[in-house]
């Protein structure tokens, strides 16, 4: 479902943008960006491949990982990327029509 990934696509801009939008550590700015960035073009794919969302799915384990790991300047950075990463998470693994159905739609009788 083309919705799915598009929501993936909109929290992976949002991890982008909020790289710059407030201070960040060096380390913790280029880890959020750079998530963001492959979020956004892993949800891009997935609109075609179904199984890359799984991807995803691990780009937000990681995420979840390193908020809390990687050395921080303000707590609400750490809040916001583990949020997102769950919302990213969840919405990776929620399967989609076609994922459910297969490549092949069953014929209608």
């Amino acid at each position: 479902m083309a919705a799915l990934r598009g929501i993936n696509i909109a929290l992976g801009i949002w991890l982008f943008i909020s790289a710059f939008a407030w201070r960040h550590g060096r380390t913790e700015f280029t880890n959020t960006w750079v998530v963001g960035a492959l979020c956004v073009l892993f949800a891009l794919i997935a609109l075609w491949v179904p199984r890359v969302r799984y991807v995803t799915a691990i780009l937000a384990v990681w995420l979840f990982v390193s908020a809390w790991t990687i050395p921080t300047l303000l707590m609400a950075t750490v809040w916001n990327n583990a949020l997102v990463a769950v919302a990213i998470l969840v919405v990776s693994l929620l399967a989609t029509e076609a994922a459910v159905r297969g490549s092949r739609a069953a014929p209608r009788v």
